[in-house]
């Protein structure tokens, strides 16, 4: 179920990154898919550094790592900017 969160809060930080910098947009699905990739690893990257454990200020709800789903989020946007910038640089 983790693994599962963990790819959709990448993908929607990606495609908000994407509509809310419309230079970096690559479209639906680059955006999404590099949503993914930085979602896992932000999501990876927060869980080494102790972001579970702040989660717990966060509030958890229903045994949710807000923490985590937050890095996720900041993970693909930040992956699809990078992504978004290489792609401008190469045309």
């Amino acid at each position: 179920m983790e693994l599962i969160i963990s790819l959709i809060a990448g993908a929607v930080g990606g495609s908000a990154a994407g509509k809310a910098v419309p230079s970096l947009n690559q479209g639906t699905l680059i955006n999404s898919i590099s949503g993914i990739v930085g979602g896992g690893l932000g999501g990876t990257i927060l869980g080494m550094l102790g972001a579970p454990d702040m989660a717990g200020a966060m509030g958890g709800a229903a045994d949710l790592d807000i923490g985590s789903i937050v890095g996720q989020l900041v993970g693909g946007g930040v992956v699809m900017a990078i992504v978004g910038l290489i792609r401008s640089k190469m045309s």
